[in-house]
């Protein structure tokens, strides 16, 4: 069979296809071969390394470990010198340090310090290490030179850097009426920033290092006496300051707005003024100086006796006894102000303290720094109670009053005083109350006292003016009771303070009110009781009555022109419509004296005329009944015309009621007697006043001017 075509091309693919195969598989056996040979020399060159790398490590490992030997021995040697450097530092820091503590801390503060610990470490160094070597008795020796050197300049930084405060700056802080703690403006620097901070750098290093607490005792020694400085200068502005007003008392509850360099505010209440006041009133009567300017003289003291005195004039008047009154004021407002002086610089001194002295030691120092300036001001307390008890032994009841706005300042002070003195030793703790307590005895006793001494006042007749005006003892009494309207609250709590309840000190404002109303009700019943047994005194009865008229009218225009009245209806129902009917009772009194006048015009106690032509005997009885009326209106007017009733109204209202009595009385019997009969022959001999002319006569009573 003949092969085709196709099967031939077919063949011949197949062999070059073989052919190709063949050549590939020679090339990958030639590669392998060379391959081979690569590895081999590979392998060669290896083996060849790893001979050589044996080689140096076998000469390398000796050396690298000799090395390492001489490394750690040189490590050794530096840390041997760098101990035997430390161990040398110490045998040289009393050289080195010696210096800079002999010149002391003066003026480089932390220089010194850290010289102290290099030689406080060379102290611990050589008790650990040597304590037998003498350089341990020579740094020894330096820091104790060097802490006495701490100790020097703590307290010369207090001493150099510690002032008084300012009377100016302390008024500035009384002044206002934020609370202490609030005030961030009005804090006191008592010491330099930088100073301040050196002194509490020295007070850690001796709390922490120098095992000593005698610079506490400096401390509150130093700052005590600056305390006691500042009061004692804060008294001396206001006595060098007495010749002008003094400055905003905080007794008195006004903000002060103007420094005390500025315009100056009005002092509290004068209390001796007001009296010198109506004593110049009582004066004016029994001088003989009566009328409309004696009512000036009332109405103008009612008007301020419950308010500021400044009493320039008076004071001219009354000479040494005003210097005298003046200084007892001036020593009322100093104590006041340094009460409350005290209480902020206390509380400034403690935020001082705080920053000073440790924690645990803090309370005791403060109780310790306070303690002068406590005494001193409580010895003054008790110094103005003795002088209050004696005022009230010798019946001097307006001198007592000076304690009433002391007691009222400590009461309203007393809660700043206990946060200030909290933890505190209970006997520093107790002064306040104590001196409190004594306050509200001595009130109170005087208060009771002055009661029982217008019930005794004798009834001595040179003691009684002649005039009738008002006595001294109501004045006295009425400027004693308004003064206390000023301290309602103190004198109200001084009564309750004495009730043996013991719920005395759960008494309520009410309850102080209704007992200071009662007290007052007492003086005036007591008053009342004297006036009436003093107008006996007068032999003229109608002179009694103006008296007693003057006396009660004095007191119910006292109480009305005051807050008395309120004080009083508390107690008593109506007041003043019972005083209005004591003197409408005195009033009818005083009229009956004029009857002896007016009997002698009366036509009911004339007999019927017996036709028109008179007998002698009614003529007769005609003369005698005019004779009479005319010398009994000219005595009457003579005796009259030098009494008194300083009250205007009053005075208008009684002669205008007797006027018109009178003359309604003298004209009846005038027109029916002396112009209607021919009784004589001369009649202005027994017709000597017109009714008008009577009217103008008794218009002329009470009046010496007249």
């Amino acid at each position: 069979m003949i092969p085709t075509e196709e099967s031939s091309g077919r063949k011949r693919a197949i062999e070059e296809k073989l052919k190709q195969e063949e050549e590939t598989l020679n090339f990958i056996r030639e590669s392998l071969d060379k391959s081979d040979q690569l590895t081999n020399n590979m392998v060669s060159i290896l083996s060849s390394f790893e001979s050589r790398l044996m080689k140096l490590e076998n000469s390398i490992i000796p050396v690298h470990k000799q090395t390492e030997t001489l490394q750690r021995l040189q490590e050794n040697v530096e840390r041997t010198l760098s101990c035997l450097d430390h161990v040398i530092s110490y045998y040289h820091v009393a050289t080195e340090t010696e210096r800079v503590i002999r010149e002391g801390p003066s003026g480089r503060l932390e220089e010194y310090l850290n010289c102290i610990a290099k030689i406080q470490k060379a102290v611990e160094y050589f008790q650990d290490n040597n304590p037998d070597s003498p350089e341990l008795n020579r740094v020894k020796s330096l820091f104790e030179r060097g802490k006495e050197s701490l100790d020097t300049e703590f307290r010369s930084l207090l001493q150099r850097h510690s002032k008084p405060v300012p009377p100016i700056l302390i008024l500035d802080l009384i002044g206002s009426d934020e609370e202490i703690e609030g005030q961030e403006d009005g804090v006191i620097e008592h010491l330099p920033e930088g100073i301040l901070q050196d002194v509490i750098r020295i007070s850690q290093w001796l709390v922490e290092y120098g095992r000593n607490q005698d610079f506490m005792t400096v401390y509150y020694q130093i700052r005590s006496s600056q305390l006691d400085r500042s009061l004692k200068g804060l008294k001396e502005h206001f006595r060098k300051n007495s010749s002008s007003s003094v400055p905003y008392s905080p007794a008195v509850q006004n903000k002060r707005k103007d420094t005390p360099t500025k315009k100056p505010v009005k002092r509290p209440g004068t209390i001796r003024k007001a009296q010198n006041l109506l004593k110049q009133y009582s004066q004016h009567g029994l001088d003989g100086k009566k009328g409309g300017s004696g009512l000036g003289v009332l109405e103008g003291h009612e008007q301020d006796s419950r308010g500021r005195y400044h009493g320039e004039a008076m004071g001219d008047k009354h000479g040494p006894a005003s210097g005298k009154e003046d200084m007892l004021d001036l020593e009322i407002d100093t104590y006041v102000y340094c009460i409350s002086a005290f209480v902020r610089l206390a509380q400034s001194e403690y935020l001082l303290l705080m920053d000073i002295i440790p924690e645990h030691h803090q309370k005791k120092t403060f109780d310790s720094l306070i303690q002068e300036s406590l005494d001193n001001l409580i010895l003054e307390g008790e110094n103005i109670v003795l002088a209050a008890k004696k005022a009230n032994s010798r019946h001097d009841f307006t001198s007592v009053l000076s304690i009433f706005p002391i007691l009222r300042h400590l009461k309203l002070t007393k809660p700043d005083f206990d946060k200030v003195l909290q933890g505190t030793a209970a006997s520093t703790k107790n002064k306040l109350p104590n001196i409190i307590t004594s306050i509200e005895t001595t009130g109170a006793k005087a208060l009771e006292d002055f009661a029982d001494s217008i019930k005794n006042d004798p009834d001595k007749e040179n003691s009684m003016s002649k005039d009738g005006t008002v006595h001294e003892l109501t004045s006295n009494a009425i400027l004693f009771l308004q003064q206390l309207l000023e301290f309602q609250e103190t004198a109200g709590a001084m009564l309750a303070s004495q009730e043996t309840s013991s719920t005395a000190s759960t008494y309520s404002t009410e309850f102080n009110r209704r007992l200071l109303s009662t007290y007052i009700c007492k003086v005036l019943g007591n008053l009342q009781l004297k006036l009436l047994s003093k107008s006996k005194v007068y032999e003229d009865l109608a002179l009694g009555a103006i008296f007693l008229h003057n006396n009660y009218n004095y007191i119910l225009k006292s109480l009305e022109k005051s807050e008395l009245m309120q004080l009083v209806a508390v107690t008593l129902k109506n007041p003043g419509r019972q005083y209005q009917e004591l003197i409408e009772q005195q009033i009818k009194i005083y009229k009956h004296s004029w009857l002896r006048v007016t009997d002698h015009v009366c036509v009911q106690n004339m007999p019927l005329l017996q036709g028109p032509k008179l007998k002698d005997k009614e003529r007769q009885m005609i003369k005698e009944r005019f004779k009479g009326f005319n010398d009994g209106l000219e005595e009457i007017c003579k005796i009259q015309k030098s009494w008194a009733i300083p009250d205007k109204r009053q005075r208008e209202h009684i002669r205008q009621q007797q006027r018109s009595f009178v003359q309604e009385a003298y004209g009846t019997f005038l027109l029916k007697y002396g112009t209607g009969v021919n009784f004589t022959k001369n009649p202005d001999k027994y017709i000597k006043y017109s009714v008008e002319q009577v009217g103008a006569m008794i218009d002329r009573l009470f009046d010496t001017s007249a």
